[in-house]
């Protein structure tokens, strides 16, 4: 009797051994396990550390709840102004209800995967190739929001969208690599073509003042001079001022022109002597 005792108690130990075994279950601090009771929802979520279920009845299923950073296959396509690029992104996003990323879809890393892919091709129809160069934020929100508005119901939130990268045609890289030089060139005759207006203003005005003060000119002058002894050069150059040229025109045109000398009469010939006879 005693030894039939012993072996039910060994068998019930065993048996509770086995149960708890089966329907121990350890939730990582980072995740949320999901019941599903005979294919029902069960309405309570378990959070993190132990938890049990009852086995072969119950089903757990461990939602993780980190940040997931999946990078979105580059797509082609034709922006608005009919330029062929091609654009890869990342999305930056994380499950916040457990039983809604169970039950409402299948395979929310698949289905977030297939969304941005679409909104990708959507926006890249939608935009200019200048606003995939340059305005690449408000490319970022608009396609954060073409994703985020479906994956709600998936209990999926989209924390961030970015592009990556722009791929262009070696083609339209010359094009813009042209375009770029020319503009370039466009700035630096404009800036040139200021440049000289402003000088000539300067040297209008410097003129004016040299022409109220002919000494300035004279020590303008002088300064030239310095400066190009300055270099050691064997040939000096002088330039010879224009406006002696004008003081010694302006001199000869005041002189009082002198009258011309009288020359004295001159005598009639003297007719030879006739040496003939009468």
């Amino acid at each position: 009797m005693v030894e039939e005792l012993v072996a039910a108690g060994l068998t019930l130990g065993s048996a509770g051994v086995v149960y708890a075994a089966a329907a121990a279950r350890v939730v990582k601090q980072y995740e949320r396990g999901v019941v599903l009771r005979l294919g029902k929802l069960q309405s309570s979520v378990r959070g993190p550390g132990f938890t049990m279920v009852v086995p072969f009845v119950d089903r757990l299923r461990k939602v993780n709840m980190q940040i997931v950073t999946m990078p979105v296959p580059a797509q082609d396509g034709i922006t608005r102004d009919n330029v062929t690029v091609r654009v890869d992104a990342v999305i930056y996003f994380k499950v916040v209800d457990a039983a809604e990323a169970v039950v409402q879809v299948e395979d929310y890393r698949f289905a977030v995967s297939q969304m941005a892919q679409t909104s990708l091709r959507s926006i890249i129809g939608k935009s200019d190739l200048d606003d995939l160069l340059s305005n690449r934020e408000k490319l970022n929100q608009g396609l954060e929001l073409m994703i985020d508005s479906p994956a709600i119901g998936w209990g999926v939130q989209i924390d961030r969208v970015e592009i990556k990268d722009v791929s262009l045609p070696e083609t339209m890289k010359r094009s813009m690599a042209r375009q770029a030089e020319a503009d370039r060139e466009r700035r630096a005759r404009v800036i040139n073509a200021d440049a000289e207006l402003q000088a000539s203003k300067k040297l209008a005005e410097a003129a004016h003042e040299m022409a109220e003060e002919p000494a300035a000119l004279q020590l303008r002058l002088l300064q030239t001079v310095v400066a190009v002894a300055a270099e050691k050069n064997s040939t000096l150059v002088l330039p010879f001022p224009v406006e002696l040229l004008r003081f010694l025109e302006r001199a000869q045109q005041n002189l009082p022109q002198q009258p011309q000398q009288q020359q004295p009469p001159q005598a009639p010939p003297v007719e030879g002597s006739r040496t003939g006879q009468d």
